[in-house]
């Protein structure tokens, strides 16, 4: 998926026109066209607002100290194997750039389609986003793909390619990016060198042992193992929405992580509640039957590095790991809280939504403590529900296919504040239920402006438009704000909650392809008043200033 010679001779055209020419003849139609693509290049970037990423370093060791650092590093390379996943050749795209911020907005985008518009192309001449991005030829059909005799064509670590007769093939990972993986095993190795805690050393051996062999079982559990490590790291082929042709592939990405002990142990107890809460959802026993691993952590951190998918456009704030289902079974997951990410989007971006959209005597229950509930319980509820359809389709990823993730992330959320009734009903979660339902309403107009080409974005415009339906909150015509009908909100959740549970255990792909058709777009009251949030100057997310300078560490 490179761009083609016509397009780099173009686009170098325009972007030197953009900066002036030496004799200043560049033609008006240059000019109009290079002026034209400024402008709109300083609106996309005003969509982000920079973020830097730090943490107390003197709480840090020494050896913490030098291993952040090599983890880095190894966090490069998976920033380098995704731009290829995502796009092709980086390199065949930035090294014809003169306009800096032309470059930063590539960057953000990880290519040149716009993550918060639907995937729509920002520079002249660039043809749509493959579905399939990279993952897949460009030409080749579903018909195709599923008509290939190959066994492993759907694995989450390989690509499929051409021969040289033009026949589909397989190329696994580790062949694909041999010299790469080879040297982020090394850095793995070099870290768990530097790590006092043995579990965090099993750990990094593993992992790096994966990357050179696409096995990633072993380290799973070998992660979720761990307990009282206090750096981490996340690396690796992980999550599968930049495959928005099937779902399939995985995309490469890291996080570096600094534990917050203290946050993490008030945080356990929710786990214990997880076999409970599975039995009460509001389905029939048998979209309920598989139990929750009991091994399940909640731990809060600053994220001091993010890199790859998980830093391509939006920024996730929260993960929920392993993916992997037969890990989930046996050992649960790890729910990790990005506490620094998300106060910081709550600072810079959900309070001001709030101060537009919500009732104003309403507003007084936008909190943070509730939003930091609301997104830790979406991540603990990614383990309630099925894994597993009820009736031989596979798993529920397998079945829905290229709706899996949106419908995923539509279970968690909507479950988490299942989750969040039931713990406070119990007398376990302090607060007025006010501020996490209010919270939550702010919460959609927060995620559903991550457009159409997010998977969190398809997710919150079906349940906007789910909860409209059914009187869940009100608009008022004349002054544009929204007001929380709480009752009714709940009835809502319960009967969303039944739906999207029976859709995933039915394996149902053309029923969840009928609610997205039906529900997951934005409707023209919607984008007036999301339109309303960027005239008053209020990003759609972050971007950040992050790695080791940033933290005051020595380059490795």
């Amino acid at each position: 998926m490179r761009l083609s010679n016509l397009f780099i001779l173009a686009l170098s055209t325009i972007l030197m026109a953009s900066c002036g020419s030496e004799t200043g003849q560049e033609t008006t139609e240059e000019a109009s066209m290079a002026d034209s693509l400024i402008v709109d290049i300083d609106q996309r970037l005003a969509k982000y607002v920079p973020v830097r990423l730090t943490t107390d370093a003197g709480q840090l060791t020494d050896k913490q100290k030098q291993m952040i650092p090599v983890l880095i590093e190894a966090g490069k390379i998976m920033d380098e194997l995704f731009w290829y996943e995502a796009y092709g050749r980086k390199d065949s795209l930035l090294e014809v750039l003169t306009n800096e911020k032309l470059e930063r907005y590539l960057t953000i985008n990880y290519g040149p389609w716009d993550r918060l518009a639907g995937n729509e192309p920002f520079i002249y001449g660039v043809g749509p986003k493959p579905a399939g991005a990279n993952f897949y030829p460009a030409d080749m059909t579903k018909e195709e793909f599923e008509a290939a005799q190959l066994e492993d064509k759907a694995s989450l670590y390989t690509f499929l390619r051409r021969d040289e007769a033009g026949n589909l093939i397989t190329v696994p990972y580790r062949e694909q990016f041999a010299q790469q993986v080879q040297k982020a095993a090394g850095l793995l190795r070099q870290a768990a060198a530097l790590a006092d805690n043995e579990a965090l050393k099993k750990y990094l051996n593993l992992r790096a042992d994966a990357l050179l062999s696409d096995e990633y079982q072993a380290s799973d559990m070998a992660w979720l193992d761990m307990k009282d490590n206090q750096i981490d790291v996340v690396i690796g082929p992980i999550e599968t929405y930049e495959d928005q042709l099937f779902g399939y592939k995985a995309a490469h990405e890291c996080y570096v992580l600094v534990k917050d002990m203290e946050w993490s142990q008030r945080l356990d107890k929710y786990a214990a509640f997880l076999p409970e809460l599975q039995r009460g959802l509001p389905v029939p026993a048998k979209y309920k039957a598989e139990q929750p691993g009991s091994d399940a952590q909640l731990n809060a951190y600053d994220v001091v590095f993010y890199a790859g998918d998980c830093n391509a456009g939006s920024k996730t704030i929260a993960i929920n790991l392993p993916n992997d289902e037969e890990v989930q079974l046996q050992k649960g997951t790890r729910r990790l809280q990005l506490k620094n990410a998300m106060r910081a989007k709550f600072d810079k971006i959900l309070a001001p939504i709030a101060g537009v959209l919500i009732a104003e005597d309403q507003r007084q229950h936008i909190t943070f403590d509730a939003f930091f509930a609301n997104t830790m319980f979406h991540e603990v509820a990614h383990g309630l529900g099925i894994k597993n359809t009820i009736n031989g389709k596979g798993t529920v990823r397998e079945a829905l296919k290229e709706h899996a993730s949106a419908l995923e992330e539509g279970k968690a959320d909507i479950l988490g504040l299942y989750m969040i009734k039931q713990l406070h009903d119990k007398g376990e979660l302090e607060g007025d239920l006010k501020d996490y339902y209010t919270t939550f309403m702010a919460g959609i107009f927060r995620s559903v402006r991550f457009g159409a080409s997010s998977a969190h974005g398809k997710a919150n415009m079906i349940r906007f438009n789910y909860f409209a339906g059914k009187g869940a909150f009100e608009r008022d015509p004349e002054t544009g704000v929204y007001r929380v009908n709480y009752d009714k909100l709940e009835a809502a959740a319960a009967s969303l909650s039944e739906m999207i549970l029976t859709l995933q255990g039915d394996g149902n792909y053309d029923g969840v392809a009928a609610l997205v058709v039906e529900k997951g777009k934005i409707g023209e009251q919607l984008q007036s008043d999301l339109d309303r949030l960027s005239e008053a100057s209020i990003p759609v997310d972050i971007v950040f200033e992050q790695g080791v300078e940033v933290l005051g560490l020595e380059e490795l």
